[in-house]
C-alpha cells in the first residue's frame, strides 16, 4: 500500500507509513532538474517510497539528493538502505548528524534503548551511509535544484541540535521536521489546525526551539511542510501553536517530576506522559473533539516520547 499526494506540479508527497500508520511520516519529492527527496523514514519504510516514486514515473536513479532535517530513525533510519538503490545521489546532512550517518552505532544503541524488542521490526536495517556520499550543509548554504528553485539550509535546533530546516525558493515554504511540531492531519477533516511541539529525547531545549521558531516565522514562508504530516497553509496558526503549548508542556513536565519522590526515571515518564495526555485531551473535549477520535491513538505514542524527552530536559536542568 503507497498513498501519493499532489501538492503541485512539482512537488509531492509519498506516503511512508513510519509505525504502519497512514499518515504518519512523509517523505517529500521534488521534480526538479535535480530531483531530491526529503526525509526517508525507517528502512522499512523504504518500500513504500520506492513504490510511491514508481507510481510517479520516477526511477532511484535520477535521485540526485536525498536530504535529511536531522538524523532522528524515523526521518533518517532508512537513508543508508535508500541509497542502496539510488546509485546516483547523495545524502545531504547537518553538519552534527553526518558522523552519525556514517556510523550509526550510538544510533542504534539509543534506539535499542527506548524500544527494546521492537527495534528491528521498526527500524531495522540501519546501514552506514559512506563519507564520500555525503554532503553537508551548514546554516545559510543553498542548494540550487533548478534554474528556478534554490533550496537554502537553516540551523534551527530545539528538538535537536542536528536539525536543519530547508526553505524552497519556489513555493516559499519551508520543511522543518520536527522544528516546528506535529502536525495532526487527522484532524484535517474536522478543519482543525492542530499542532503540538515534538520534545522527544535528548537534545530538547525549549528556548531554541522558540528561537527557531521565531527565526522561521521571520523568513515569512508562506507554507509550512511538516515531516509529521502534510502541508499546512497558514505558519502564524503553527508559531502560535508552538508558543501556547510550550509552557504547557513544561508546567505538565514540571508536575509529573514532582510527583515522584526518587529518581525513578520511568516512573516520572509515566507520571508526565498522565499529565500531558489530560492537559491535551482536555483542550480536544473543548473543542469538541470525541474522545473516541482516531488521532488519540498516534498522541498516545507522541505523548509517551514528549515525555521522556521532558524528563531528560528537567533531569539535566536540575
Amino acid at each position: 500500500m503507497t498513498d501519493v499526494y499532489q501538492l503541485s506540479n512539482r512537488l509531492y508527497i509519498i506516503d511512508t507509513y513510519d509505525l504502519k500508520r497512514k499518515g504518519r511520516t512523509a517523505s517529500y519529492v521534488l521534480k526538479e532538474d535535480e530531483l531530491t527527496i526529503i526525509e526517508t523514514s525507517a528502512s522499512p519504510s523504504v518500500p513504500h517510497l520506492l513504490n510511491g516514486l514508481s507510481e510517479l514515473g520516477l526511477s532511484p536513479d535520477d535521485i540526485k539528493n536525498i536530504i535529511v532535517t536531522h538524523i532522528h530513525l524515523d526521518h533518517a533510519g532508512g537513508a543508508g538502505l535508500l541509497l542502496k538503490h539510488c546509485p546516483n545521489a547523495k545524502v545531504i546532512v547537518h553538519p552534527k548528524g553526518a558522523k552519525h550517518l556514517a556510523d550509526p552505532s550510538r544510533l542504534i544503541k539509543g534506539a535499542k534503548a527506548v524500544y527494546g524488542e521492537k527495534f528491528e521490526q521498526l527500524f531495522d536495517p540501519i546501514l552506514p551511509i559512506p563519507e564520500d556520499r555525503m554532503v553537508i550543509k551548514h546554516h545559510g548554504e543553498t542548494l540550487k535544484l533548478s534554474d528556478s528553485c534554490t533550496l537554502t539550509f537553516y540551523d534551527t535546533p530545539g528538538h535537536s541540535r542536528h536539525h536543519f530546516s530547508i526553505y524552497d525558493s519556489k513555493s516559499k515554504g519551508i520543511f522543518s521536521g520536527d522544528t516546528l511540531g506535529i502536525y495532526y492531519n487527522e484532524l484535517k477533516k474536522e478543519k482543525i489546525d492542530f499542532i503540538l511541539p515534538s520534545t522527544s529525547p535528548n537534545q530538547f531545549d525549549p528556548d531554541e526551539m522558540l528561537q527557531s521558531t521565531s527565526f522561521i516565522e521571520n523568513l515569512d514562508v508562506k507554507e509550512i511542510y511538516f515531516s509529521h504530516f502534510g502541508v499546512c497553509h497558514d505558519p502564524e496558526t503553527v508559531y502560535s501553536s508552538i508558543r501556547k503549548w510550550m509552557p504547557i508542556f513544561l508546567q505538565a513536565g514540571e508536575a509529573g517530576f514532582q510527583s515522584i519522590t526518587n529518581n525513578d526515571f520511568n516512573a516520572a515518564v509515566q507520571a508526565v506522559e498522565k499529565e500531558l495526555k489530560n492537559r491535551i485531551s482536555t483542550y480536544l473535549t473543548n473543542i469538541g473533539v470525541p474522545e473516541n477520535h482516531k488521532v488519540y491513538e498516534i498522541l498516545s505514542v507522541d505523548c509517551q516520547v514528549c515525555a521522556m524527552g521532558l524528563v531528560d530536559y528537567l533531569t539535566k536542568k536540575k
